[in-house]
């Protein structure tokens, strides 16, 4: 009888601590939205409609700006950003980022784009509202809405 009444306290106290540690996480990232995998590990919630705007530096500065609404869907730490309308450059329903998240932010950011397709280091806003990040001949902004 003590051993099962040690035993379940022991059980309450790691799922305290879990997810204290979670909260902790959340708290300090500040992200508004969070998925909480089932490692414990809690990352940003990057599901829903954002705007993706790409500005041209270097060689393609007279390229612009081109914008784009994007629906970003995830599953775990994976996510998938999908092209909600055509542009000059790429077709509605291609992908146009795809990643992987950590609890610091992106563990893995891709970016299809014609000439730019590559993985680059992407920075997540710390309310998790604003993703950024330059690629080969551009600046990205996705911001969501």
């Amino acid at each position: 009888m003590l051993k099962k009444t040690v035993f379940r306290l022991l059980a309450l106290a790691a799922m305290v601590s879990i997810f204290l540690i979670a909260q902790a996480q959340t708290q300090e990232q500040g992200w508004k939205k969070t998925i909480t995998l089932p490692s414990g590990e809690v990352v940003c919630d990057l599901s829903g409609e954002w705007d993706l705007l790409w500005i041209g530096r270097g060689e393609a500065v007279a390229l612009g700006r081109v914008q784009s609404p994007l629906k970003i869907t995830q599953q775990g730490n994976s996510f998938l950003g999908i092209r909600m309308k055509s542009t000059q450059y790429a077709r509605e329903g291609s992908v146009a980022i795809e990643g992987e998240l950590n609890k610091n932010g992106f563990e893995k950011l891709i970016f299809n784009a014609p000439n730019q397709e590559g993985t680059y280091k992407g920075k997540l806003s710390k309310d998790g509202n604003l993703i950024e990040f330059t690629t080969t001949f551009g600046y990205v902004e996705v911001t969501r809405k």
